[in-house]
């Protein structure tokens, strides 16, 4: 047999320099390799497993399906993408609107973009997104996102109007309060607008809150920026895709806003399945769904709504209800918070910890607390961070990390003990490592 090391092409790395374990099972948060080690998973792997590893509502709900239908076209109708689809616009509040399914999130927000540009009847229109985000690998999305990960040539042919992120820790307006630099970002993201014209630009794209760059936005930035983008008359595309689904302590995270933060449309993936099975969505609001309504929709995908992904989806959010998943993980996230930040007080390499209110935090690392100078230009990776992972794998723990931040997004299932070992083994290898 020949081996993955060279018959695979994998994302975001150095082909020559791949080498991981075979893994072969997981339950709950944790999972094991063919070798017979075990790794407590504090990044839910690609911040996607938000209930944990094989899942028995889901694998029940896989197998059921399966025996019944696995796939019919979107040409005919199938009761579990029906069944998602109403489940979906419960949740989000978006009764009257609409649900087109993907296979994922960057397929999720080029459709939005789409939606948004025929709705709004400009089909040129223009894309607000920020720096330090990210949407997607496919062309348009990489251009759309501000990911240090790809090449800005692409900006102008896919409209991007590129804004700065409400990076508060590092403030581009350089703001001495969180509230002031989100409402400066907030008018800055207006003045662009206000400059190519609203008539000209279709939507803002933006992640309400985590993502894997690091920002946790300061907590007026999102109802801010719905304001702002409801006076311009643009769309506001919510990027859910890492944030939804108990993510940050609420089935979404805008709805930590209330009306004040509802966007016209939302993208989802990740959690939408706990990554069972690839699937994604755009969740249009009933406004911008009737606007399609007696048109040509000119988009699609063999698998959209594919009916054994869709029963995944409608496990996914029963076990989220009946586990009480997002309240548990508001719970476990403010006190995963408190044990942060006391191991902040103990370690001078932690400049930074913030959090989204759910089982998501940063964990930022400087030379210095003081200057707030970065261990490495980001997005280089300091030797001892490479050590930090490779030492936590030795004792059990897969962390991600990423530049100088350490990404912490563990299944919602989770134990407080596990949360607990992970936390000890973590401020151990944060005391014995050179971060000089």
């Amino acid at each position: 047999m020949i081996a993955e090391s060279s018959s695979v092409l994998h994302s975001w790395c150095v082909q020559a320099d791949w080498n991981a374990p075979t893994i072969v099972g997981g339950e709950g948060a944790r999972f094991w390799d063919e070798a017979g080690h075990t790794y407590l998973d504090m990044s839910s792997l690609a911040e996607c497993m938000n209930l944990g590893h094989q899942h028995p509502r889901l694998i029940r709900a896989i197998q059921e399906q399966a025996q019944e239908l696995c796939f019919v076209n979107s040409s005919w109708g199938a009761a579990s993408r029906a069944a998602l689809a109403a489940r979906l616009l419960q949740i989000s509040g978006f009764e009257g609107g609409r649900v087109f399914f993907t296979l994922g999130g960057a397929d999720a927000n080029e459709n939005a973009v789409k939606f948004a540009r025929q709705a709004s009847g400009r089909p040129q229109g223009k894309v607000v997104a920020r720096d330090r985000s990210y949407h997607g690998a496919s062309y348009a999305t990489m251009a759309w996102s501000g990911d240090s990960r790809k090449d800005d040539a692409n900006d102008a042919a896919f409209g991007v109007l590129r804004v700065p992120a409400p990076y508060a820790y590092r403030c581009p307006y350089g703001s001495p309060s969180d509230a002031d630099c989100a409402d400066r970002n907030v008018a800055h993201i207006g003045a662009v607008i206000g400059e190519a014209g609203a008539d000209n630009v279709a939507a803002v794209l933006m992640e309400p809150n985590a993502g894997t760059n690091g920002i946790v936005a300061p907590e007026n930035f999102w109802p801010g920026l719905r304001k702002q983008t409801r006076q311009q008359g643009v769309y506001l595309i919510a990027d859910e895709v890492m944030s939804g689904f108990g993510r940050c302590g609420e089935w979404f995270a805008w709805q930590a806003h209330g009306e004040a933060g509802r966007p016209d449309l939302m993208t989802l993936a990740k959690g939408l399945t706990g990554a069972h099975i690839p699937l994604g969505a755009v969740v249009l609001a009933r406004h911008v769904a009737a606007k399609l309504e007696h048109s040509m929709l000119n988009t699609g995908l063999t698998y959209c709504g594919h009916p054994l992904a869709c029963a995944a989806g409608v496990a996914a959010i029963a076990a989220y209800e009946n586990e009480n998943l997002i309240q548990r993980s508001r719970v476990l996230g403010a006190r995963m918070l408190h044990r942060l930040r006391a191991m902040q007080q103990r370690h001078a390499v932690i400049g930074d910890v913030r959090g989204a209110n759910g089982l998501f935090a940063i964990v930022e690392l400087v030379q210095d607390r003081a200057s707030r100078a970065p261990l490495a230009a980001w997005p280089a990776v300091h030797p001892s961070m490479n050590r930090f992972v490779a030492g936590a794998r030795a004792r059990g723990v897969s962390f991600a990390v990423r530049g100088n931040l350490i990404i912490l997004a563990p299944p919602l299932v989770i134990e407080e003990d596990e949360i607990e070992r992970a936390f000890d083994i973590m401020d151990e290898l944060l005391g014995e490592l050179d971060w000089s």
